[in-house]
């Protein structure tokens, strides 16, 4: 069964289309990742699907439930992480999840906070304040909360932004036990690295779902095709090699550079001519999901850009909460 199965969300705001005719299915136990270029509909989709905010047009389902009329029950089955932390700094973290199951009505109250606390590792940390934790500590606080109510479904909107390696592979494996557990998952990111532990991955652009699938189907469906260039004075075979024609990247990764393109044939002739040149070794390389990603930014900035950070839903973003309660 599918936990998220929804089609042409719209979403518009001043007369455009903040969101425009996306559906996404997502299965249950699955974690799909939701990829874009800021301003580009992700987190309006995301509220739209946990009942924060109402489609202009669209329909379907999420967790069974009609993504129109049912929000209220949505809202209950959902944890929603968001960008910004903004629990109660002034709080212990025990505190602050006591403040949360009163919200969701769980009793006893003291044995869910300790079953909370001991199930993401944060029982020694119990009674430090909000405010002194690091980026890492706050995120597992965050979602914490986001799961202490015992939800089907998790979405998650960049929850590692700022926050160190370490504590991004600590999050992301805590995310896989809980989908092995029969949680849902979707989480918006920009680090590639995430995206590519997702089960499947959706790329919206100005509004649009322009591609989804697994990596390696996204990746094969793009077209791209990459070259490993290796040799001396790489920087000017850089610039040299960005003017020719069928070159859409040129990338320097330590002593090699990354080109690539979709025109294969244009890209052979440009790979055949440099290896005529002495000291110039050039390879076919893998083309990574990272160039996908920048070919689709290059074709968004290429047509009029839907800014997202202008819509009001905005305001609840920076003034709410990342899996906590908003203040006032």
């Amino acid at each position: 069964m599918s936990a998220i199965d929804v089609k042409g969300l719209t979403k518009c705001y001043g007369g455009k289309p903040v969101v425009d005719r996306v559906s996404l299915r997502v299965d249950e136990g699955e974690i799909v990742g939701f990829l874009g270029p800021n301003g580009s509909g992700k987190t309006t989709t995301i509220r739209m699907i946990c009942g924060l905010l109402t489609p202009d047009a669209g329909s379907g389902t999420v967790l069974g439930h009609d993504v129109i009329r049912d929000s209220l029950r949505i809202k209950t089955q959902v944890g929603y992480m968001t960008q910004r932390f903004s629990f109660y700094e002034d709080l212990t973290i025990a505190e602050n999840l006591t403040f949360v199951a009163r919200l969701y009505r769980l009793h006893p109250v003291a044995s869910e906070v300790d079953r909370t606390l001991n199930a993401l590792g944060l029982a020694p940390r119990r009674d430090q304040l909000a405010g002194t934790l690091s980026g890492g500590w706050k995120q597992r606080l965050a979602l914490a909360a986001c799961i202490m109510h015992a939800p089907k479904l998790l979405l998650l909107d960049e929850p590692t932004a700022g926050v160190d390696p370490k504590a991004r592979r600590d999050f992301w494996d805590e995310i896989h036990h809980l989908a092995a557990d029969g949680l849902t998952v979707l989480v918006s990111t920009h680090y590639m690295d995430e995206a590519e532990r997702c089960h499947r991955i959706g790329y919206i652009s100005n509004g649009k779902m322009i591609a989804t699938g697994t990596v390696d189907q996204v990746v094969r469906d793009s077209g791209l095709s990459t070259f490993v260039v290796r040799g001396q004075n790489l920087e000017r075979i850089a610039e040299s090699l960005a003017k020719l024609p069928g070159i859409e990247q040129v990338a320097p990764f330590g002593n090699s550079l990354h080109v690539v393109g979709t025109d294969q044939t244009a890209l052979n002739k440009a790979m055949a001519s440099l290896e005529a040149e002495s000291g110039i070794r050039v390879s076919p390389g893998e083309t990574s999901l990272e160039d996908v990603f920048i070919k689709f930014m290059s074709a968004s900035n290429n047509k009029n850009s839907v800014v997202e950070n202008q819509s009001p839903k905005d305001t609840g973003n920076r003034n709410g909460n990342t899996g906590g309660p908003a203040r006032g």
